[in-house]
């Protein structure tokens, strides 16, 4: 029995994953390739991910090659209400609705897991953390797991240096065709989108603050230099600074930025990074988002502390008023391109799902020979969904001759 807000809602949901299944060429090859071989027939499958339209079509896809598939969101405001709709019309078991409540949230945690799966995919490490603590008994019958983000990736790496972690996980993040592209140039494109649909102001001329220079940070200082913002980042990290600096930003600590930025945007997976002590520096009108997993990035409790309370502006966009001056605050401090947006472009999430349906196909090709661990994802596979998108772009490469595939192969000269 599903737990969703609405049924009505599954038309336009319907519409919604038709069009995104239409722009994901590497993903329809391999369901073509699924949905006849079946690897996953009798199999239950356990999904936490950002409840939009890309991911329902990968969750069909997944029921398509035989399992039943439950499914439920990743973040309580990236849940779209009418994709939960839908793939309950189609069969699918949801536990997820937007604006859940943490106690609704988590509620929809445990119901998916009651599933008994045998497989799971989940962003950000909540369904495998809850695994781990309250449904261990569960455990021998779960055959492995791959987990979609570096926030999630961080705690399953915690997990296993403590022996916490009982069935192997497969790192589909740290693949090249998920952190190059989905990573960079998703995360880039979707933050910005998400923060102009919540405010509806321009991007260029603006001092744009990357808190993060990771993948995903790289990703949004590139989309916000391109837009023609001025880029500023801050960062922890000596070797990424450089880079930034490298790549053509501003970089300084965010005590420093928090005078001139106008938009900030944290890209970091840690808590506590815009604090009080910058609050107190912000300019007028400064726009605040998270691009992270988690809404911990921006320390929320002291922003309405200083505020004494909050009021609703627009859609997604709430302004905190203080020392004669508005702060603003986009989607609650929630994951801005997910909150506020419809996410990554569907031709980059191709990819991605793509990595996740053959990580669970490994895993289930591979039952009882893995480590319990964070395992890498077999670079064939990762090779695999490069060439499947070069082919759908009809796109051909070069390949090595055999006398310079032998001579990259040896140490002696010729």
């Amino acid at each position: 029995m599903s737990t969703i807000r609405n049924p009505n809602f599954a038309p336009d949901g319907k519409l919604k994953i038709d069009w995104v299944s239409q722009h994901m060429p590497v993903l329809n090859e391999l369901a073509n390739e699924f949905r006849q071989t079946k690897p996953f027939a009798g199999l239950r499958v356990a999904i936490c991910l950002h409840l939009e339209a890309k991911t329902a079509y990968m969750a069909k896809v997944i029921q398509e090659s035989g399992a039943h598939v439950t499914i439920t969101g990743s973040n309580p405001l990236s849940t779209q209400d009418d994709i939960a709709a839908a793939l309950v019309a189609d069969g699918l078991t949801v536990h997820a609705w937007h604006d859940a409540t943490m106690a609704e949230y988590e509620e929809h945690l445990h119901k998916t897991l009651q599933s008994e799966p045998h497989l799971i995919i989940d962003d950000g490490g909540d369904l495998v953390t809850l695994l781990h603590t309250d449904y261990q008994q569960l455990i021998p019958n779960v055959r492995g797991g791959a987990e979609e983000t570096t926030t999630g990736l961080a705690r399953l790496r915690a997990m296993a240096a403590d022996g916490a972690l009982k069935i192997p996980m497969i790192a589909v993040n740290d693949a090249y065709c998920k952190y190059l592209f989905d990573n960079r140039y998703g995360t880039g494109q979707s933050v910005l989108d998400g923060i102009m649909r919540a405010t509806n102001l321009v991007i260029a001329g603006k001092a744009v603050v990357v808190i993060g220079y990771g993948w995903c940070g790289k990703g949004v200082a590139l989309r916000a230099r391109g837009m023609g913002a001025r880029v500023i980042v801050c960062e922890v990290d000596p070797v990424k600074a450089v880079e930034a600096v490298m790549d053509g930003n501003a970089v300084m600590p965010l005590v420093e930025a928090a005078v001139c930025g106008d938009i900030f945007i944290t890209v970091t997976g840690c808590r506590d990074v815009i604090t009080k002590e910058h609050f107190q520096k912000l300019k007028n009108g400064a726009i605040l988002c998270n691009a992270g997993h988690f809404d911990i990035e921006i320390d929320k409790l002291s922003l309405e502390e200083l505020a004494g309370g909050k009021r609703l502006v627009r859609r997604n966009l709430e302004a905190y008023e203080f020392d004669g001056k508005t702060v603003y605050l986009i989607a609650e401090g929630r994951l801005v391109n997910l909150a506020a947006a419809d996410g990554h472009p569907a031709e980059i999430m191709d990819m991605s799902f793509a990595l996740q349906l053959e990580a669970l196909n490994y895993l289930n090709d591979n039952r009882g020979k893995l480590a319990n661990n964070v395992l890498p994802l077999p670079p064939a596979l990762d090779e695999k969904v490069a060439r499947c998108k070069l082919r759908a772009l009809e796109i051909r490469i070069d390949t090595l001759s055999p006398a310079q595939q032998r001579y990259l192969l040896s140490w002696k000269p010729e």
